[in-house]
């Protein structure tokens, strides 16, 4: 089948590239005339929160959505954030003048129920004790998900048309956040491919081939992810992590192919011959690693996470797009380049040395000369980075790690300073009275309220407040504490375990502990009990498919392993950096603390995938030396000096790509791009060059060993080469000539 496609590619190439590009010009028009609707919130509908959030919605019609608040100061010298101390502050007639006048034409945007303004008695508590900093809420109609841009946008234009003459303006809630822009790091990354690409081929125009693959992959898949948001909850960020994907493996698989392609030339075959020869032996392997992938990150829908499920499409989406244009676009485009592969080198190409003459054989001989040394020194140094894994925390980041130029931000630090950390994320104790038939007896939430003043790290209660139908009430709770800090989570453990439960004891009054920090804290805890679950689900379908490749069982357990291994150690790299706060600040990481629950997840089924494009490439050529000559050694050795430079090159490309992401605005993509970065560069060194050629020799012929009743039931996969390349041109030429040159 890949023999056809690649061949009928090769011959239609002009229409090939013109449905590519058709294509890339339909996604873009449409995708920039509909625009996306892409989430800022998360939930779950079977937890505690989600049924809060249920019975406000239907006992507080005006308090259904979610709430942001306009926070303000006196702009002077002095304080922390340049807030004035004196002369008035907030309660000064100009200033009030000012935000009065804001408040009442945000109250005017659709979509907003009500604002709350602290020269009210409803907002006394919303001036802080200094006096220079307050804020007013605004309530909204629904969830923060399902805002329109317009509202927003509306929204933040009234609040920086307002600033000035003294007043400093901020606004807080998830609605609020502002995209996270990627800033140079996709250029920065491309260049750096185009640097890498030219050192391994030395050419101009074999260079340019796989950055033209990638940007075309990338192009209709960030197009599509802006359509998929219509459809199904994906967060703002996704077409980042995609973009950055999608460069990667773009780049990765065309090199793959085009490497193949020269080589083909160089043993004298036509362009055609070598095009659909580089399909079938590399192209099948950018099939299987691109479906690996996508399988791996479609498998994420059973986290049952709305947010996750949109983020994982998004991603599978753009890697499908990017192996389709590997194995479709690239033969075309090869087509025309023909014999000039090699056109506008930048330096002579060197005739290739013999396998027993290069670095990385001599290299796999030393290593297979001293298997244990290196074997137990990859195994501790991987162990070492692993280490801080031990001690990450997943939970959902507050407003306090985004970039000070996000308004969010900046109106978290100003609550913080004037009213305490918790003020950003109070907790919402809906309370319903169901068997209620006549007058309420508000006795137990009286006692609730007062229980809650004397709970340890609680600032302050507010409530309860009645519902219209008056069968509801609302306590609004704030902790003392940060909404990612670890005594906010056991302060709502606290809550829903003992305070709440002993004081409505008696009584028929159900309370449920709501608001978006609780809601971060039950996503948090589903991601978490079912991370264990998806890796073991990960690491049985990789052992299941390299088993069936290899026919081997020692093989796919030793990968496994090391592919733990290696994701072990990223993982503890980022936890160093972005947890414990090593070497943050050369980061740009702002401030340090829980990792996002669903990161673990997405790097781990990413990782997987590219991880088993190297085991394959570089195993399936280490078997098949080992079929010819029975040597394991040997094997090993030739199957190494034969994979080395690619692999090297293909990982060096995926890890400046990867790093270069580091300097993106979102912490959560420099989260990603670091810890794929040192994922890849650990597995393609110390995984590749030293645990496997240490770990094969010490295992010998028993890396071969499959019990034959195992053989016969369990189905073969094959990545070699499909039936002889020669015979099934002729057969496509009697049935349909091969088209003039440049057709």
């Amino acid at each position: 089948m890949l023999q056809r496609l690649a061949a009928w590619c090769y011959r239609r190439r002009r229409r090939v590239v013109v449905l590519w590009i058709v294509a890339l010009v339909a996604v873009s028009v449409i995708g920039s005339n509909v625009g996306s609707t892409f989430s800022q919130g998360f939930s779950l509908s079977d937890t505690e929160s989600a049924r809060a959030a249920q019975l406000l919605e239907t006992r507080f019609p005006a308090r259904a959505g979610d709430e942001g608040q306009i926070v303000f100061a006196h702009a002077g010298n002095g304080g922390a954030n340049g807030v004035a101390n004196g002369g008035g502050g907030v309660q000064d007639a100009a200033v009030r003048a000012r935000v009065e006048q804001l408040f009442a034409e945000v109250a005017k945007v659709p979509g907003v129920t009500s604002v709350v303004s602290p020269y009210t008695q409803d907002g006394a508590r919303q001036v802080a004790r200094g006096g220079d900093i307050a804020y007013a809420t605004v309530q909204f109609d629904r969830a923060a998900s399902k805002i329109p841009d317009a509202t927003i946008q509306r929204i933040r234009n009234l609040a920086a048309d307002a600033e000035g003459g003294g007043v400093k303006i901020a606004l807080g809630g998830r609605m609020f956040q502002e995209p996270g822009g990627l800033g140079p790091a996709e250029l920065i990354g491309i260049l750096a491919a185009i640097v890498i690409l030219l050192v391994a081929f030395g050419s101009l125009l074999a260079m340019g081939l796989p950055i033209l693959i990638a940007l075309f992959g990338i192009g209709i898949g960030l197009g599509l992810v802006q359509l998929l948001s219509h459809v199904i909850a994906t967060p703002d960020f996704a077409t980042q992590l995609a973009s950055m994907i999608g460069i990667g493996v773009g780049i990765d698989y065309a090199l793959f192919i085009v490497t193949r392609y020269r080589q083909g030339l160089d043993e004298g075959f036509e362009p055609e011959h070598a095009i659909v020869r580089a399909i079938d032996t590399a192209g099948r392997a950018v099939v299987f690693a691109g479906c690996t992938v996508v399988i791996s990150l479609l498998g994420l829908f059973l986290m049952g996470v709305d947010f996750v499920n949109g983020m994982a499409l998004g991603t599978s989406v753009t890697v499908a797009i990017v192996m389709l244009a590997s194995i479709t676009l690239l033969p075309a485009l090869l087509g025309f380049a023909g014999r000039t592969i090699d056109r506008f080198s930048v330096r002579r190409r060197k005739v290739p040395k013999p396998r027993e003459q290069t670095m990385w054989y001599r290299w796999s001989r030393v290593v297979q000369r001293r298997p244990w040394p290196a074997f137990l020194g990859g195994l501790a140094f991987l162990l070492v980075l692993a280490i801080p894994l031990l001690s990450m925390r997943l939970a959902f980041p507050d407003a306090g790690g985004n970039p000070t130029t996000d308004t969010t931000r900046r109106a978290y630090d100003l609550v913080a300073e004037g009213f305490g950390a918790g003020f950003n994320g109070p907790l919402v104790l809906a309370a319903e009275f169901p068997k209620a038939t006549g007058p309420l007896d508000m006795k137990a939430l009286d006692q609730l309220a007062a229980r809650l003043e004397r709970t340890p790290d609680v600032a302050a209660v507010v409530g309860p407040t009645m519902s219209p139908s008056g069968d509801a009430a609302v306590i609004r709770v704030i902790p003392s504490s940060s909404p990612q800090s670890v005594a906010t989570t056991d302060l709502v453990g606290t809550l829903r375990d003992d305070i709440i439960p002993a004081a409505v004891r008696g009584s028929d009054v159900q309370v449920r502990v709501g608001g978006l920090t609780a809601s971060s804290i039950d996503v948090s805890e589903r991601l978490s009990s079912r991370l264990p679950i998806f890796i073991g689900a990960v690491l049985i379908l990789s052992f299941l498919l390299l088993m069936a490749v290899f026919r081997s069982l020692l093989v796919p357990l030793k990968a496994v392993i090391m592919n733990l291994l290696s994701i072990g150690a990223a993982y503890g790299v980022v936890v160093a950096i972005f947890e414990w706060g090593w070497g943050s600040k050369l980061l740009g990481v702002e401030q340090t603390g829980p990792i996002a629950p669903f990161v673990p997840m997405m790097m781990f089924a990413i990782l997987f995938g590219l991880s088993m494009d190297y085991e394959v490439f570089l195993l399936s050529r280490i078997r098949e030396e080992y079929d010819r000559t029975g040597d394991n050694a040997v094997a090993v050795a030739d199957g190494l000096a034969s994979t080395a430079r690619v692999i090297t090159a293909a990982a060096l490309i995926m890890v400046t790509v990867f790093a270069s992401f580091i300097l993106a605005d979102a912490t959560t993509i420099k989260l990603f791009g670091l810890g794929l970065a040192t994922a890849i560069l650990v597995d393609a060194t110390v995984v590749r060059m030293v645990l496997v050629p240490a770990t094969m020799e010490l295992l010998g012929d028993r890396n071969w060993w499959f019990p034959r009743w195992l053989d016969r039931i369990i189905p073969r996969l094959h990545v070699e080469a499909g039936p002889d390349v020669d015979a099934e041109l002729a057969r496509l030429t009697a049935e349909e000539p091969a088209t003039v040159p440049g057709a």
